[in-house]
């Protein structure tokens, strides 16, 4: 650095690659003195005027103000504030259209002054030697000072971090971009406040030494510049009139000769550059104490009756100041912000000027023709022979305008300056630096969305982590409740409950696996429940037996009319039923039926299982008997029964012998027998029958015989068999009833 320091002592300058010369008009602009563009009717003053977030409001409509009085806060970061351009009223806080490209609106406060232009409080230190670094940095980010070269960076975040290594100081006065005098003219009238902010930068900052790059076609700065710049430490440097020459890595390369590296910055090399209106700025807020509420403002071009420069205050509408400055505007005038190389035409003229305008342009037609339309490249290369930064125009536009950005980032395209030179030069009249600038725009657009899908990524991944360690600190303390509750049962000798459930659940599922677990034994309740069921069936296939024949008895006495028709029916539907049901007692006890149950021998030996079973299919044979006699008169009475077919019983032997079976067949034929000496002989009435024969009057002779009467006579003889089975089958029933007193 030493050796560095010992050649540019020695004057030694340096070039950098490629470079146009177009035409500077700046005498339209640099012969007449600045002027004060005065107050207008009303302010446009955006929030956010620099590179960076903009700060909270500190005023709401209606709030009175007074100049110099910040209208934002300024916190940490790149926070700087805007102050308020004169004393007034705040009139509206609203979306306005701001000095943009892209002609969009932004946050803006509309302040009407009151005319008296009344400062509020200043704080002043013209000792500025005796204030601490961190002081002096508060201090210019509270005036809101920002880059005015154009890059509007937080100045005071410049000068932090790293600016304190700063070993070369650099004021760029190189002001190459044609049309603008800004700093030409600030340089000639205000050398002495430059250098008393250059004093302010070195107490910072202590650099080695201090270099002001001035361009050879602004003599008049420099020998202002000179009479001024008594600090042994500090060099005016005069350097050959180049356009892009007022570039930070140009201006670095002509004065140092060193090149900032791709991808760096020049603060890393030690090498801190700030433009000299920005310096002039730093010396207001400090020693004077007024914030930065103006700038000189280059206003140029023919189609002005009278271009100069003005002091213009920050939020002024654009009209207002054309108005005032005579502009004599042609049809579709055109008002560029910025020079004709890196300047934007503004969408209409109600925008206001803002830090970063240096100037007003508005050529005529003739003075600055519009380019022409857009042609195919011919690759004839002279884009890349002007570049300052040995770029490859060329292939960056073919690849911005494929939207290939993977290759313009090889290519090295954020190092692209966008200067305008390779545009300049290009015969096919390809804007080249607008495709550039779409390509940078979607890129960090892109980068912004990636780095907020990381940040999302990372959020979720570490309360997943977070997730996953509060279930291994619960699982551990579980384990070790665990193992205390173990620990204190086998201290006091007892059995581990868990581990007991476990051990007994293993066992059985092993039993169930391996199929030898041990079946209860449940045949004798099986054998219960299915006499239970059996006994039930028979019940209500008996009941169901019984009811026809009942209603049919009742039926036949009460009207004392038989239809033989219907008895024959009533018969046919009784034997259905009657042999269903045996069919389901039969099914339900074949064993049963099969086998003969024998006599007790003893009340001690008496098996209740086989009581009930022998007790049932009694119960059973008897219902299937009073069926069968039931059927038995209605056939005889219908004549289905003859004398041929009639059988034949032996007497009954004592009470107690009477099979139920037999007498019901004894009944049934004592009433065919009844009916047949009926008909034959009409004038034997009231004759008895062998088993208690109903008595009726004396029949007519055989010709005038009553069926009517026949018929009544039968259906009694049937009640009374009916009578006489029922008392039959509970004399059966007794007897055969292990647990009935005859038994005992």
């Amino acid at each position: 650095m030493q050796h560095l320091l010992e050649r540019i002592k020695a004057g030694t300058l340096w070039d950098f690659h490629g470079g146009i010369h177009p035409p500077e008009n700046k005498d339209q602009s640099s012969l007449t003195p600045v002027v004060d563009a005065g107050l207008p009717p009303q302010f446009i003053i955006p929030v956010r005027q620099h590179a960076g977030p903009a700060g909270d409001l500190l005023v709401q409509v209606g709030d009175k103000v007074k100049k110099g009085q910040p209208l934002t806060r300024y916190d940490k970061g790149r926070i700087v504030p805007v102050h308020a351009s004169t004393s007034g009223t705040i009139t509206a806080i609203e979306q306005h259209t701001v000095a943009h490209p892209s002609g969009l609106e932004d946050l803006c406060v509309l302040l009407t002054p009151d005319g008296e232009d009344a400062w509020g409080p200043r704080d002043a230190r013209p000792d500025y030697w005796n204030l601490e670094r961190g002081d002096l940095l508060e201090r210019i980010q509270q005036a809101g000072i920002a880059g005015l070269g154009g890059a509007v960076f937080p100045t005071h975040s410049k000068l932090d971090g790293r600016g304190q290594l700063t070993e070369i100081l650099i004021v760029n006065g190189l002001e190459c971009e044609p049309y603008i005098t800004t700093d030409d003219r600030l340089m000639q009238e205000y050398a002495d406040e430059i250098m008393d902010g250059i004093r302010v930068l070195k107490h910072l900052l202590k650099p080695k030494l201090t270099l002001v790059g001035v361009e050879d076609n602004k003599p008049a700065a420099i020998d202002a510049l000179i009479r001024h710049a008594t600090d042994e430490d500090v060099l005016v440097k005069s350097v050959p009139t180049k356009y892009p020459s007022g570039g930070a890595k140009q201006t670095i390369e002509l004065l140092t000769g060193r090149q900032v590296p791709k991808g760096g910055r020049a603060v890393d090399m030690g090498i801190m550059v700030l433009n000299v209106a920005t310096v002039f700025a730093i010396k207001r807020a400090i020693i004077d104490g007024e914030p930065l509420i103006e700038r000189i403002v280059t206003l140029t071009g023919d189609a002005f009756k009278q271009p100069g420069n003005a002091w213009v205050r920050l939020g002024t509408p654009v009209r207002w100041l054309l108005q005032r400055f005579e502009l004599q505007p042609e049809a579709d005038q055109r008002v560029i912000m910025g020079g004709p190389m890196m300047g934007f035409t503004l969408p209409h003229a109600m925008v206001p000027v803002v830090k970063a305008t240096n100037c007003l342009l508005s050529p005529t037609r003739a003075e600055l023709p519009a380019p022409g339309p857009e042609q195919s490249c011919i690759r004839c290369s002279a884009c890349s022979d002007v570049c300052p930064v040995k770029l490859l125009p060329q292939e960056l536009y073919w690849y911005s305008r494929a939207k290939d950005y993977e290759k313009t980032e090889k290519l090295n395209l954020f190092d692209c300056i966008e200067c305008g030179a390779c545009a300049w030069v290009c015969p096919s009249t390809i804007p080249l630096v607008q495709y550039y600038k779409v390509a940078k725009d979607d890129i960090r657009e892109a980068r912004a969305e990636h780095e907020k899908a990381e940040r999302a990524k990372q959020r979720f991944e570490a309360k997943q982590a977070r997730f996953e360690r509060d279930k291994a600190a619960r699982e551990a303390r579980h384990a070790e409740a665990a193992a205390q509750r173990r620990q204190a049962m086998t201290a006091v000798g007892g059995e581990d409950p868990v581990a007991a459930a476990l051990a007994r659940l293993k066992a059985k599922q092993e039993a169930t696996t391996s199929g030898t677990a041990a079946q209860p034994d449940n045949a004798a309740m099986a054998a219960a429940r299915e006499a239970r069921k059996q006994e039930a069936l028979a019940r209500r296939a008996a009941k169901a037996a019984d009811a026809p024949a009942a209603e049919t008895v009742v039926a036949e006495t009460a009207t004392g009319e038989v239809d033989l028709k219907k008895a024959a029916i009533a018969a046919a539907l009784a034997r259905a039923k009657a042999k269903k049901a045996a069919q389901a007692t039969d099914e339900g006890n074949a064993d049963g039926e099969a086998s003969v149950v024998s006599e007790p021998s003893a009340a001690g030996d008496t098996d209740p299982k086989k009581a009930a079973i022998a007790a049932a299919i009694a119960r059973a044979k008897a219902k299937k008997a009073l069926a069968a006699e039931v059927a038995v008169p209605v056939e005889a009475a219908s004549g289905q029964i003859t004398d041929d077919q009639t059988p034949s019983v032996s007497e009954p032997s004592a009470a107690g012998d009477t099979d139920p079976k037999k007498a019901a067949i004894a009944a049934a034929i004592a009433r065919a027998k009844a009916k047949k000496a009926a008909q034959a002989d009409a004038s034997l009435a009231g004759t008895e029958t062998d088993v208690e024969a109903p008595v009726v009057s004396e029949p007519s002779p055989a010709g005038d015989t009553d069926p009517k009467k026949a018929a009544i006579a039968a259906a009694i003889a049937r009640a009374k068999a009916k009578k006489a089975a029922a008392e039959a089958a509970k004399l059966d029933q007794r007897e055969s009833d292990p647990l009935s007193d005859k038994s005992h």
